[in-house]
């Protein structure tokens, strides 16, 4: 890597200082999408689509390329997939109507849930105890921590999600755990959890399919 973990943590000092208290908000954003996404109606499903959508833009446009990129030119780069990312969220779920969030509880929603827990409490209080504490943390907005609620959102959708929204985040997860590895950030370890379960769940989803008796007797699907 062309930097060391002290300049990383202070990429990370510098953004958390700059943006205060943005990441209050992003927070609020996240719990207000998790809410919405146990409602399973169409607008809702679309306001947690725009929600995921903003985090992969400011992820993009803030972080990688204000902020990472100081350190890290290949910045520019993730910031591109990022604001891509963002981009396919809002076609996906807005503009197609391809996300739907809510449904029944299952194993899929159940392991959602414990990511989102994960990317929202237990991140940062595994940070701290590793000696990542606030600002020099990947607070939630930056990429590690927003990636693996990403997936546990998309594991609370009621219908099979689209393998166009996949690739990003699952390239990211892969990316992301190396600062695990070379630079001691081990919250991240769950990154590559997250996209291996998460990932194998979402394209292996086929939603149960209602069927009723038709004239010929036979079962017609609905």
């Amino acid at each position: 890597m062309p930097f060391n973990t002290n300049q990383f943590l202070d990429v990370f000092a510098s953004y958390n200082e700059t943006v205060f208290p943005m990441q209050i908000l992003l927070l609020v954003a996240a719990l207000v999408a998790v809410r919405l996404s146990m409602n399973g109606d169409g607008g809702s499903s679309k306001t947690v689509a725009c929600v995921l959508g903003f985090f992969w833009l400011w992820m993009g446009f803030v972080y990688h390329c204000l902020f990472f990129s100081k350190i890290n030119t290949a910045a520019f780069v993730f910031g591109a997939f990022s604001i891509l990312q963002g981009a396919i969220f809002l076609y996906s779920g807005v503009i197609r109507n391809d996300l739907k969030f809510g449904g029944r509880w299952g194993e899929r929603r159940l392991i959602g849930t414990v990511l989102i827990v994960y990317s929202l409490l237990v991140y940062p209080i595994a940070g701290m105890s590793l000696g990542h504490g606030f600002p020099y943390s990947p607070t939630f907005g930056s990429p590690c921590p927003t990636t693996i609620f990403t997936f546990g959102l998309l594991l609370r959708s009621g219908r099979k999600v689209p393998f166009y929204v996949l690739p990003i985040p699952f390239i990211w997860s892969l990316v992301g755990t190396s600062a695990a590895f070379l630079l001691g950030i081990w919250e991240d370890l769950v990154l590559v959890v997250s996209a291996l379960i998460g990932a194998g769940l979402l394209i292996s989803f086929h939603p149960l399919k209602r069927f009723r008796v038709g004239p010929s007797f036979g079962l017609k699907e609905n």
